[in-house]
């Protein structure tokens, strides 16, 4: 198994977990996941309304490094940056955190670093934001950066139905039983 293939199983267990145990969205994150993907459809065209040029591009890179394209299409195909430029628009303070975190991308040249050392950027950024507790505007970004994208995708039609299979509105003869003994 390659390690973007652990990644996307890693996420997967880490987007179960938190879809099942806890309501983390803001109202505008919600709403954002429906107004994104629907405006990011195979005919339509997102009319970016927060990042500029250069930033939603880096931003296409950035979250194809975090859910990159294995057997299934990658962040960016899913519409995860559109979704991210809907959020961010909607919440000036996320909307900061993403800016500033995108400027200290483009200075350390993200874009035009190999893929490894890309991923040593970002496990940097990883490693540090578990360290400081998300108290730098560096750590704040990673972390934001990181949801962001797992939760744009995993709710849209890429990540639900061709990553995760689901098969919304299928009607079952029976439902399958849990197994786990305390249920």
């Amino acid at each position: 198994m390659s390690d973007q293939e652990n990644r996307r199983d890693s996420l997967k267990i880490i987007g179960a977990i938190g879809a099942t145990c806890l309501f983390p969205f803001q109202a505008d994150e919600l709403y954002g996941q429906h107004e994104a993907h629907t405006a990011s459809g195979p005919d339509a065209v997102y009319q970016r309304t927060f990042f500029n040029d250069e930033e939603f591009a880096l931003l296409n890179v950035l979250v194809d490094e975090i859910i990159p394209p294995t057997s299934t299409p990658g962040a960016a195909a899913a519409g995860v940056p559109a979704y991210i430029d809907y959020v961010a628009s909607k919440n000036e303070s996320l909307g900061k955190t993403c800016r500033d975190g995108l400027k200290y991308l483009k200075k350390k040249k993200f874009e035009k670093l190999p893929a490894a050392g890309r991923e040593r950027l970002l496990q940097d950024l990883c490693d540090s934001a578990e360290k400081q507790r998300k108290t730098s505007s560096k750590e704040k970004f990673w972390v934001a950066i990181k949801n962001l994208t797992a939760d744009g995708y995993y709710t849209s039609r890429i990540g639900l139905r061709d990553e995760l299979g689901f098969q919304g509105g299928a009607v079952l003869g029976s439902y399958p039983s849990c197994e786990v003994p305390e249920h």
